[in-house]
């Protein structure tokens, strides 16, 4: 249809309805349903079907470190439950996830970003006396890749710390790579994952 049709044709109905629907709102109604057709593309683009899972099936190293990092402070905060949490939060933003984001950059960097759509972070484990606070693992292998723990340190004659540390699949887990310590206090932290 022309566009002096569609224009004559949308005054008309305006005026048959009294103005009740504006011709701008149908023409914008008519553009979204044409995006939402091609998949937010534009009408003159078409899209094979190899291009859409070749578009879904890479992801950029930054998009990756991005997810990863904002699973890992959940899955992080899991760990800590309500009663750690508030206490450590502002010093694990600040101290800790930047060392966490570099690690996972650097493990990142050394996969291709067709590989990077099968890795994924495992989820927090139900038990609450282990040090996992989660794993990236390969699904097609099952097999981690590097691992994020966290330990309660304490020293003879101080206080209370948490140690964050890595292992990486390059070394067979063996090195114990830091990622720096929070200080709780001279008493004893609750369990992981306690609730007030």
């Amino acid at each position: 249809m022309s566009i002096w049709l569609k224009k004559s044709f949308f005054i008309l109905l305006s005026i048959l309805t009294f103005g009740l629907v504006s011709p701008s709102q149908a023409f914008l109604n008519e553009e979204n349903h044409a995006l939402a057709k091609n998949n937010g593309k534009p009408a003159t683009m078409e899209s094979t079907p190899e291009e859409t899972r070749e578009e879904e099936s890479v992801v950029s190293h930054g998009v990756f470190i991005e997810n990863m990092l904002a699973q890992a402070e959940k899955n992080a905060y899991e760990k800590f439950g309500t009663k750690i949490k508030p206490v450590i939060e502002d010093e694990f933003k600040s101290l800790i996830l930047p060392n966490i984001e570099k690690a996972i950059a650097d493990t990142a960097s050394q996969f291709p970003e067709e590989d990077l759509t099968s890795l994924t972070i495992s989820e927090v484990p139900q038990y609450a006396k282990t040090e996992k606070i989660f794993h990236i693992y390969d699904e097609r292998s099952g097999e981690d890749v590097i691992r994020f723990h966290v330990r309660k340190d304490h020293p003879p004659k101080d206080g209370y710390y948490f140690n964050f540390h890595y292992h990486t699949v390059h070394d067979q887990f063996q090195t114990h790579h830091d990622l720096g310590n929070i200080y709780w206090n001279k008493n004893t932290p609750p369990q992981w994952m306690s609730v007030s």
